[in-house]
C-alpha cells in the first residue's frame, strides 16, 4: 500500500507541476462573456476549453505539458489574439475600444520576450532599409547623421541582448524560422535538410505554426523536380503510419487544395483514405471535411444564423430544383468581379427554379449589409470570417467557392469560377 501511495503521490505532484494557467484581463466595458482557448496542431486550431468571464477575467487551466502557439477567441465580438506557452503561467492584459482589441500587454516573461523579438524583427525588415537610404543624404559628423548611425547599428544588432536559449519555444521558433523561412538567399536549404528537420524535430514542430510554410518551402525548393517524387520521398521517410506522417499528409492535402493542385490533392487524399492503420484526429478531420464536399455527397445541412430573403430555417429547407451555394466575402476582390455577373443572370436562374445561397465570411456587419442589399438571393453570415463554422464543414479554403446541388442536396458540380456556374446552366 505504501508503494502504491508513493507512486500515486508522485503522479499527482507531476500532474500539478505540468499544469499551467492562462489568465486574460479585459476592461470593464468589454462586453464578451465567453472565451475559447485553442492549441495548435500543424495549421489547425484545436479547441481546448471554453470559459466565462469573472469580473472581466478569464482563467484557463491547462492540465498537460504544452510548448507552442495558443489562441484565445471571443466568439460574440469575433476578437482573437495569439500568444505562446512555454509550459508556464501566461498572463495577458487587453486594451479595448468599442469592444474590439486595440492592444495586448503581455505580463508573463515568455510572451513579453517573444513580443519584443517580433517587434525588433519587423523594424529590421521595414525600417532598417529606409534608414539606410536616408543616411546617404547626411554626413556622419552631423547630429542627425550620428543619431541615424546609432539607430541603424541598434537595429542591425542581435535581439537587444535577449538570451533566447532561456526560452525553449522562442529559441526553437526563431532559430528554425531564420533557417527555413527568412527568405535570405544565403541560407538556402536543400530538400534533404528540410526532410531531416521534419523527421527529427521534437513536438514543437506541430505547435509552432512553422510546419505548413516549411512544407510549402519544401515543395518550392525542388524547382522543376517532380512533385510526386518529392512528396513520396518525404512521406516514405516519415512513414504515414506515424502521427507526424499523418499530420504532414493532412497539411499537404490542404496545401494542394489551397493552390488548386487538384491531381495531387486527389492522389494523396486517396492515399489517406486507404490507410489501414489507426488514423489520428488530425487526419480524420481532413478526411471528414473533404468527404462532406465530394461529388455525389449530400451537402451537410446548415442552420441559418440571420438569413435574408428567405423564411427557411436551414439550407435544406430551401426547395428548388437546384441550388448554387457561394462562400464569399465583401472584402474579396474576386467576389467583387464575379458576383455581379451572377446577379445579371439571377432572373434567368430563378426561371429555371435555381436558388442561390450566399454564405459570407465577412466580419464587419456594415460592409456585409451594404453588399447584400444588392443581392436578391438568400444571404446569411455568422460575421466571424474564417472562424465561421462552415469553413471546416465545407472545406472552404478560398473565396469565392461554389457548389451546385440538386433537389436532394447532392453535390452535382463544383465550379471554379462564376463563368463555370453560368455555363452549367447554359446562360453564358
Amino acid at each position: 500500500m505504501k508503494k502504491i501511495f508513493t507512486i500515486s503521490a508522485l503522479a499527482a505532484a507531476f500532474s500539478l507541476q505540468a499544469q499551467f494557467t492562462v489568465s486574460i484581463q479585459a476592461p470593464a466595458d468589454f462586453k464578451d462573456q465567453d472565451a475559447i482557448l485553442y492549441t495548435l496542431n500543424g495549421s489547425k486550431d484545436i479547441i481546448v476549453t471554453k470559459e466565462q468571464s469573472k469580473n472581466n477575467v478569464w482563467t484557463f487551466k491547462y492540465p498537460k505539458n504544452y510548448m507552442g502557439m495558443m489562441k484565445v477567441y471571443f466568439p460574440n465580438s469575433n476578437n482573437t489574439f495569439n500568444f505562446i506557452s512555454e509550459n508556464k503561467n501566461v498572463s495577458v492584459k487587453l486594451e479595448t475600444q468599442a469592444n474590439k482589441i486595440k492592444d495586448i500587454v503581455y505580463l508573463d516573461e515568455a510572451n513579453d520576450v517573444m513580443s519584443k523579438l517580433q517587434e525588433g524583427s519587423q523594424k529590421k525588415e521595414l525600417i532598417l532599409p529606409a534608414l539606410a537610404q536616408i543616411k546617404e543624404y547626411y554626413k556622419d559628423n552631423t547630429e542627425f547623421g550620428k543619431a541615424l548611425k546609432t539607430e541603424i547599428n541598434r537595429l542591425s544588432g542581435s535581439s537587444s541582448g535577449i538570451d533566447q536559449t532561456q526560452h525553449p519555444f522562442i529559441y526553437y521558433y526563431n532559430t528554425n524560422y531564420s533557417k527555413f523561412l527568412s527568405g535570405d538567399a544565403s541560407k538556402k536549404v536543400t530538400q534533404d535538410e528540410i526532410i531531416n528537420f521534419i523527421d527529427k524535430s521534437n513536438d514543437m514542430l506541430e505547435t509552432s505554426s512553422l510546419l505548413r510554410p516549411i512544407l510549402v518551402s519544401y515543395l518550392n525548393s525542388g524547382g522543376n523536380t517532380n512533385v510526386t517524387a518529392s512528396v513520396d520521398k518525404l512521406l516514405d521517410i516519415l512513414k504515414v503510419e506515424t502521427p507526424r506522417g499523418q499530420t504532414v499528409l493532412s497539411e499537404l492535402i490542404d496545401i494542394f487544395d489551397v493552390y488548386d493542385m487538384q491531381d495531387f490533392k486527389d492522389k494523396y487524399l486517396n492515399l489517406a483514405k486507404n490507410l489501414k492503420c489507426t488514423i489520428t484526429d488530425r487526419l480524420a478531420s481532413t478526411l471528414k471535411s473533404n468527404a462532406n464536399v465530394e461529388m455525389g455527397a449530400v451537402f451537410p445541412n446548415y442552420k441559418f444564423n440571420s438569413p435574408v430573403n428567405t423564411a427557411a430555417k436551414s439550407l435544406q429547407d430551401i426547395k428548388a430544383d437546384k441550388k448554387v451555394v457561394i462562400f464569399w466575402s465583401s472584402t474579396c476582390s474576386h467576389c467583387e468581379s464575379e458576383l455581379p455577373q451572377l446577379l445579371a443572370k439571377y432572373s434567368d436562374l430563378k426561371a429555371k427554379n435555381v436558388q442561390v445561397v450566399g454564405l459570407s465570411l465577412d466580419v464587419d456587419k456594415d460592409s456585409y449589409s451594404k453588399k447584400i442589399a444588392a443581392f436578391p438571393w438568400v444571404n446569411d453570415s455568422e460575421l466571424k470570417g474564417w472562424n465561421s463554422t462552415y469553413v471546416d464543414t465545407y472545406n472552404v479554403h478560398a473565396t469565392p467557392t461554389y457548389f451546385i446541388l440538386d433537389a436532394n442536396n447532392k453535390i452535382i458540380s463544383k465550379p471554379e469560377h462564376v463563368g463555370d456556374v453560368l455555363e452549367y446552366f447554359k446562360l453564358k
